[in-house]
């Protein structure tokens, strides 16, 4: 699709420009009244009063624990970037997980496909309460029927007995699971003789991983929270923190106080990263916070392309940090020889920006002598997302922005517990400490374990999948997490789930996925992080490690998640029960700390508050960088093949007012926009003679997607529907070679559909 150079760009960029009537008067209404925004106040009284059957140990959880939500991290109602109370609707919209009442399981009798159960959403079944006991449904069953922890641990040891190893496969989510968790869920998985063990950073941040390892030896943030505070410039590619880190927002209204400008690369003009109204703060409350500097309106897939066209401005112009190069990084010359060789219509065409428009880019590259790269799920969640991730590094190199003040690199995290995941070994690709699976790797693990380790790379998280299509598969072993929802295809991953003879769901709620027959399904009823035996730690985007005590409740039979996957190893080969050990959760820390030796110090974390920062406020000090030489690498990579043609559109998914997959709100707070809306630029939709609230169908080879027009300032053939509704639209067997996330984009056509407008 051809696109002209687009307006909004030159005129968000010019400082000259004059606000709109409206932009002025959103400045000049209290509280945003009558603005779409959150209301947090509102929503803060609805929470209170939803757990107000068991308010005393709510106030337990959010005044001693450290926060199960996004991975900034606030242990009780502090953090470690600004003085004061912080406290989030994320966290606070978790907080009925953590005291909600057991589920009355007589609701499981009946599970078929036309029972009432089958017919409720995921946030109805969340309603339900907590699952208290182990449940089994075998096939033929109506429904699932209560049994004893005993039972259901020999029938899921009988199954592991009878299997190869590399015919079970265990998956981790994020859902507020602890380090100690990650760490026991590998460890069995390696004690039982296999690498199929993955977690949930597979389908967020696996490309950032891969990247960051080869350019700069580390794969994690560089820089702390506080790093933004006094930079001049912060650059977010392809995340929006209003939406899915909160928290955040108070850190970028303070860092804006301090002069800080803020640069936003994504398709949508997202409204809560234009302006933003923190609670905490009397002044942003009143009359919110602009956030946002720039926008530059890249198109979906084109974000290598624009950072292209930006290095290319630089090397004409000589802007790049020549001695830093030269000095401390590698590998430069082929990068300036693919920028130099590609023509100027191909950056423009693909990146959807004029060159304008990344000419101005470059010179706010140019200008900035410090500055932070944040970048999440808009750059990783490609078919090329190791590569996309590897151009945003590539383009802070060049100028240095890296191993110093007010400097950094931050693929910021979305979930308490991917970071650590990874970090533990609960990885398919990745042994503790992120050490490669290797013979040698492994040897070194056999030495500290006492027990074979498997040397090849396990089953990554779609590859689990693929192989319970092909009947590859005696047992999935799912800790949280809801493959029908958080994976492309619905349909195809509904029959692989299907044919797996026994899946095991390990949780603390219902998902609609527990409802698919097979030959065997257990439910096993699992403790909260706040509930967690001894206590459990995570690690936050700025790799701190925090510590959040157990705060005692017994709801039914559930136990510590740690503990249930160490009663399924026990029973599996209990004539090995002493190779195992992890009995607690500090002998577990402390087996952490000899096994992952940068974690060392987490052994003496015993309090609310009690973290370490591994690494220190900043990786890479003094350009030192954890490769084999030394150096940052750059790396020249391909520009992706994205399709641009008359009538296709490429339709991405988002996320409105939810939390992963818990949906909290049908419309969107921050943008107005409802769950079945498709975001739409509006010259597309006057080509195509829709208007806002018209109904449309999207549609592909694989699915159809019925939604509302929803018009707002996106860049032009791209569209973006919300996650996990949209999955239908994507395919599946398309992962980044680097990190194997799955691509969370697809191309689709519109029609227009009969029926009245949604009325506004």
């Amino acid at each position: 699709m051809t696109r002209a150079p687009n307006a909004v760009i030159i005129s968000i960029m010019d400082h000259s420009i004059r606000p709109t009537l409206r932009e002025r008067l959103k400045v000049i209404v209290p509280f945003g009244l009558g603005q779409t925004k959150p209301q947090h106040f509102r929503d803060m009284a609805g929470i209170a009063w939803k757990n107000k059957d068991n308010l005393s140990y709510a106030w337990k959880v959010l005044s001693r624990g450290v926060c199960d939500g996004c991975a900034l991290g606030v242990a009780g109602f502090h953090d470690w970037t600004i003085t004061g109370t912080h406290l989030c609707m994320t966290r606070l919209n978790l907080l009925r997980l953590n005291t909600m009442p057991a589920m009355d399981i007589e609701l499981l009798r009946d599970v078929r496909p036309e029972s009432d159960i089958r017919k409720m959403s995921n946030a109805q079944l969340r309603e339900l309460g907590r699952l208290p006991y182990p449940m089994l449904r075998t096939r033929g069953d109506d429904g699932f029927r209560r049994v004893s922890w005993d039972e259901a641990l020999a029938r899921i040891a009988r199954r592991i007995r009878a299997s190869d190893p590399k015919r079970i496969a265990f998956f981790l989510t994020s859902r507020g699971v602890t380090n100690e968790t990650y760490y026991v869920g590998q460890k069995v998985a390696r004690f039982l003789g296999t690498n199929n063990v993955d977690n949930a950073a597979r389908l967020c941040h696996s490309p950032s991983t891969g990247a960051m390892k080869t350019a700069i030896g580390y794969a994690a943030s560089t820089c702390s929270y506080k790093d933004w505070w006094g930079t001049d410039l912060i650059v977010f590619f392809g995340s929006n923190p209003a939406n899915d880190q909160p928290v955040a927002m108070k850190y970028l209204e303070q860092a804006k106080k301090h002069g800080t400008k803020i640069a936003m690369v994504n398709p949508y003009r997202e409204p809560g990263m234009e302006r933003y109204y923190v609670p905490s703060s009397l002044t942003s409350a009143v009359i919110g916070t602009k956030i946002s500097d720039y926008w530059f309106p890249v198109a979906q897939g084109g974000d290598i392309a624009l950072i292209y066209g930006v290095i290319k401005v630089l090397l004409e112009n000589n802007w790049q940090d020549a001695r830093f190069i030269a000095n401390h990084t590698s590998e430069f010359d082929a990068l300036r020889e693919q920028a130099t060789s590609i023509p100027w219509d191909a950056i423009v065409e693909q990146s959807g920006m004029s060159r304008h428009g990344i000419e101005q880019f470059a010179r706010l590259i140019r200008d900035a002598q410090t500055a932070v790269f944040v970048w999440s799920m808009g750059i990783t969640q490609h078919s090329f997302g190791g590569d996309a991730v590897q151009m945003v590094l590539n383009l802070g190199l060049m100028k240095g922005y890296v191993g110093r003040d007010k400097c950094g690199l931050m693929p910021i995290r979305g979930h308490s517990g991917v970071q650590g995941g990874a970090e533990m070994g609960a990885y398919s690709t990745a042994f503790p400490g992120g050490k490669p699976i290797n013979a040698e790797n492994a040897k070194a693990l056999e030495a500290l374990y006492g027990f074979d380790v498997p040397d090849t790379a396990g089953l990554t998280t779609t590859e689990m999948v693929e192989n319970g299509t092909r009947g590859e598969l005696d047992l999935l072993y799912c800790l949280g997490g809801n493959f029908l929802r958080t994976l492309p295809d619905p349909t195809y991953v509904e029959q692989a789930l299907s044919l797996v003879p026994l899946r095991v769901h390990q949780d603390i709620i219902l998902t609609d996925q527990m409802f698919i027959e097979g030959e065997e399904v257990i439910l096993l009823p699992a403790k909260t992080r706040y509930e967690q035996d001894d206590g459990g730690t995570e690690t936050t985007t700025e790799r701190r490690i925090a510590f959040s005590p157990e705060i005692p409740r017994q709801l039914g039979e559930a136990r510590a998640e740690w503990k249930i996957l160490r009663d399924v190893a026990l029973a599996a080969y209990p004539e090995r029960a002493e190779l195992l050990k992890c009995e607690t959760g500090q002998s577990i820390r402390e087996e952490i700390a000899k096994v992952v030796p940068f974690y060392d110090g987490i052994q003496h974390l015993r309090t609310t508050g009690d973290a370490i920062q591994y690494g220190g406020p900043r990786l890479c000090e003094g350009w030192k960088f954890n490769t084999p030489d030394g150096k940052a690498h750059f790396r020249a990579v391909p520009m992706p093949r994205v399709r641009r043609e008359k009538g296709l559109f490429y339709v991405t998914t988002r996320r409105g007012k939810q939390f992963n997959t818990l949906i909290y709100a049908e419309t969107d707070p921050l943008t107005g926009a409802d769950r079945d809306a498709v975001l739409t630029n509006p010259d597309d939709a006057a080509d195509l003679h829709l208007t806002h609230g018209d109904r449309v169908l999207l549609h592909n080879e694989t699915g159809r997607m019925e939604c509302r027009v929803h018009l707002c300032a996106i860049a032009r053939g791209n569209l973006q529907v919300h996650w996990p509704e949209g999955n239908v639209l994507l395919p599946t067997g398309t992962c980044d070679p680097m990190g194997g996330v799955p691509d969370y984009n697809a191309y689709v056509r519109i029609d227009r559909l009969g029926g009245a407008k949604r009325s506004t």
